[in-house]
């Protein structure tokens, strides 16, 4: 295509409406239709990125190939496109100042005063067409974060206004979401926020091309109309999104919704290829349809919060279609886990994944989790943090080293086993400063991993921690059964361990769960749900017998 077309998608009423699964959805529908798309966030806080923020606070933070720590909706973007993404895709405020700053420092400015309209909306316009500008896209799709009228989000909304007006007609659009509450007390849908809502985008100087509707009831052809009217919007642009049973079934009902359709119209675009979703119902009909079903324990201390764990979450459902398997995942807080109860908490489970982190707090009840697994022969997947912890558990309870720590969580502990790199030693900053992105893996011939990844000699995998395997052990540990079948030629560091004699554990030092996606399972989530099937089937006919 001649010229880079772009899709803005704002949200108003509230917080949390979805836009990350519409943008993304959108996205998929023009994919399906032969159009090179993408989607990048813009998000309005002032952190650089959210490595250092709690888990509790915005959800994972999620890791691309080029080591960009992001927000989670770049995990949606990925796992439904199947397309990489990268620092390019994710934008915030923290970045952008920091950026003009850099600038104003270096002066570049010619001694201008630094304002935010031209210099910070010049940096987002230049942010927002860098995908655009690549040459590799034909459409580009920026979601805002935030919601229309919150302050922290001004600068890129104006920055919007002015892209619409310097791309021209039909190159650049707005899609906004909004809420339509349903008044239980009046027994009806109220349109009266959506109102406020795009006024308040129009006080900006901009006007919606498209409306999506979040729902939990159907939204009449009457009310359709009423919105069209007052928001000045095209009736075949007043979009309903209702609550679905899976995020994967909103493709499905926006190509329902006719958004494509009137996406391409207003972007004067051609509408002449049907979308190819053949895999994506494929993948569907597989999710809702399974012949059998796990239960997968999910150790971690976020779990209060599933996003936290999003990526393993959809890594389960992605694996479960593939193996024609309900997974159900159960939580388990590793601080509430102890010598006491461990049994109880951990009893009934099919395969038990220890999830990454960060910090001492719930360490001992996530020891106790690997032992079980590999005591009781239970198929067990520990990702970073979770490998490090079944290194401690077999170092303190097969080689008897009662005191084997991490020096994240005991800086004095007389065995090591996990240690800070030595590159890491005097970093001083959190921010960005660990074992980012994709490193390659060689795995051993003859491994249980090997045979998971299909025979590959040599992976990629995406990394965000600063904790190693350390290697004065390793020979101590493989002798006595821990087996290290994956290294970094590089840096020769252990990447993946794995037991000797045991159906199925493995511990990677990587995030498996960030290269998961519909039309791509990873394999080593595809394995442990299968694992997980055999085990259930073995205990059964055991009880049987």
């Amino acid at each position: 295509m001649a010229q880079t077309k772009y899709i803005f998608v704002t949200g108003g009423v509230t917080s949390s409406l979805g836009k990350g699964i519409i943008a993304a959805s959108l996205a998929k529908l023009l994919q399906s239709r032969g159009y090179k798309t993408t989607i990048q966030k813009l998000d309005p806080y002032i952190n650089v990125d959210p490595g250092t923020l709690n888990p509790y606070e915005h959800g994972e933070c999620y890791v691309t190939d080029d080591g960009a720590e992001t927000d989670l909706d770049l995990g949606h973007y990925e796992r439904f496109l199947n397309v990489r993404t990268s620092q390019a895709n994710n934008v915030t405020t923290g970045r952008i100042y920091q950026s003009v700053i850099e600038k104003e420092r270096r002066g570049e400015f010619l001694g201008k005063t630094v304002q935010v309209v031209p210099h910070i909306t010049n940096e987002i316009k230049e942010r927002v067409q860098l995908l655009g500008n690549s040459g590799d896209y034909d459409i580009v799709i920026t979601e805002i974060g935030g919601t229309v009228g919150d302050i922290e989000s001004l600068p890129y909304i104006e920055a919007v206004r002015q892209l619409l007006w310097e791309l021209g007609d039909d190159n650049a659009i707005v899609i906004h979401l909004t809420l339509v509450p349903f008044l239980s007390a009046a027994g009806e849908l109220k349109t009266k926020p959506t109102q406020h809502s795009v006024k308040t985008l129009m006080e900006s100087g901009i006007k919606a091309d498209i409306l999506v509707c979040r729902t939990e009831h159907e939204i009449s052809n009457e009310i359709k109309d009423k919105l069209a009217l007052f928001c000045n919007v095209k009736r075949e642009a007043v979009i309903q999104s209702i609550d679905a049973s899976t995020i994967y079934d909103v493709p499905l009902l926006m190509q329902e919704e006719g958004l494509d359709t009137v996406t391409l119209q207003k972007l004067a675009l051609p509408n002449t290829v049907e979308p190819d979703l053949t895999r994506w119902n494929e993948f569907l009909v597989r999710h809702k349809n399974p012949k059998n079903e796990v239960t997968i324990g999910l150790v971690g201390k976020y779990v209060e919060l599933q996003d936290s764990y999003k990526s393993i979450l959809e890594a389960f459902i992605h694996a479960g279609a593939s193996n024609e398997v309900k997974v159900n995942v159960k939580s388990v807080h590793s601080e509430y886990i102890t010598e006491d109860n461990y049994k109880n908490k951990l009893k009934g489970l099919d395969a038990i994944l220890v999830a990454p982190g960060f910090g001492e707090r719930g360490i001992e009840g996530k020891v106790k989790a690997v032992e079980f697994a590999r005591v009781m022969q239970i198929p067990f997947l520990g990702i970073c943090l979770g490998m490090q912890m079944a290194v401690i558990e077999y170092a303190r309870n097969v080689l008897k080293l009662a005191d084997a720590n991490s020096t994240e969580m005991d800086e004095n502990t007389p065995d090591p086993v996990i240690s800070i790199m030595e590159e890491q030693k005097t970093v001083t900053d959190k921010g960005g400063t660990m074992r980012l992105g994709a490193w390659n893996c060689d795995l051993k011939d003859g491994s249980l991993v090997k045979k998971m990844y299909e025979g590959a000699s040599q992976i990629s995998e995406r990394h965000r921690h600063r904790y190693e395997f350390n290697n004065a052990y390793l020979e101590q540990l493989e002798n006595a059964g821990l087996l290290a079948t994956g290294f970094n030629k590089e840096t020769n560091l252990v990447e993946i361990v794995e037991l000797k004699d045991h159906p199925w554990f493995i511990g990677v030092q990587y995030h498996p769960e960030y290269k998961s996606t519909v039309a791509n399972p990873h394999p080593l989530f595809v394995g442990l749900v299968k694992a997980a099937l055999d085990y259930k089937k073995a205990q059964s006919n055991a009880t049987l017998a």
